[in-house]
């Protein structure tokens, strides 16, 4: 047999183990997207709650927050808008997992595998782990930003017709290109820079996490690769992944859902740390965990959702656990 009939004959995940990878992961994310999502848009509605430029710049300031505390939120978005608006911008959240997700899972394992390399007890560093964890995250967000600039302004749009205010998009198609009229292709990528510290951040605590927590398990404890190790390791990285993320989700969220000019530039905002300097400023420091409750509630039931059918995933289709 030649060497071509021999690569033909290879299984799919040998032949493109990247793409599979790719793949897989994206499937995974998509399910853990779709079973979350609610927690995503209540904690998106928070964060931009009680907005200290808003008022200071009297474009609400008449206007009472509508809702407090995690609860109450998803229970006036129910009753004031209807059930199916607790999906609403789940489109382009599925999107953007399949771009961001894909991406960082694969560049994980090539920096782990390839790059940064294993000790020779197969034991990866924990310093290794937080710098690929970090550096696939950012390159992943980098990517998927346009994705997540749509879901989070489409997120709004309930709200907006609330406050009596014109809806911007007519659907995912339409926002990407009223987007891309308005700022340009520099448009899509406004909030990026909040948008990929806060995905380092994040996946410092969830990949490196649960790289680090599963495979201590399995040097140090009697418990085998299986569901219950990966239970316990994506438990783990959901909440030290919400601990670090979450105030840089709230400056990303902001600056995302900021009105802008003609130009494309921010009318609140003039960066990711003027955002930051004006929300502690007018708010206090604690603001910067606003939604915390329901990212964290989020996170962990999307990493367990997420790592669970991943590993599963990649056993059926023979792809040697992560």
């Amino acid at each position: 047999m030649s060497p071509a009939e021999e690569e033909k004959s290879l299984p799919l995940p040998e032949r493109w183990p990247r793409a599979s990878k790719f793949a897989l992961s994206a499937c995974a994310a998509a399910v853990a997207e779709l079973v979350t999502f609610p927690l995503d848009l209540t904690k998106t509605r928070l964060q931009v709650q009680g907005e200290a430029a808003v008022h200071r710049d009297g474009a609400a300031a008449s206007q009472a927050v509508p809702y407090r505390g995690m609860l109450r939120t998803a229970a006036g978005i129910v009753q004031e808008e209807g059930l199916r608006k607790l999906w609403q911008g789940a489109t382009p959240a599925v999107y953007r997992h399949i771009v961001y997700t894909g991406v960082r899972m694969v560049a994980y394992e090539h920096l782990r595998d390839s790059v940064l390399g294993r000790s020779e007890d197969e034991s990866f560093p924990v310093w290794k782990a937080v710098v690929g964890g970090m550096s696939a995250g950012a390159i992943g967000q980098f990517f998927a930003s346009p994705t997540d600039l749509v879901k989070v302004q489409m997120q709004m749009e309930g709200k907006r017709k609330l406050e009596g205010k014109p809806l911007r998009f007519r659907g995912v198609h339409h926002a990407f290109m009223k987007i891309l009229s308005e700022g340009g292709i520099r448009g899509l990528w406004a909030g990026c820079v909040p948008n990929v510290q806060r995905a380092a951040l994040v996946n410092m605590g969830d990949l490196t996490t649960y790289d680090s927590v599963k495979h201590f398990l399995l040097l140090n404890t009697p418990l085998v690769d299986n569901s219950v190790t990966h239970s316990v390791a994506s438990c783990c990285s959901g909440l030290v992944a919400a601990v670090l993320g979450t105030p840089a989700d709230v400056v990303k969220t902001r600056i995302m859902n900021q009105p802008r000019d003609k130009q494309g530039r921010g009318l609140l905002y003039k960066s990711s740390m003027d955002c930051l300097i004006q929300t502690v400023q007018g708010e206090g420091f604690m603001s910067l965990y606003k939604g915390f409750i329901p990212t964290w509630m989020r996170m962990a039931p999307w990493s367990l959702v997420f790592w669970l059918t991943y590993e599963q995933i990649r056993r059926i289709c023979g792809v040697s656990s992560f």
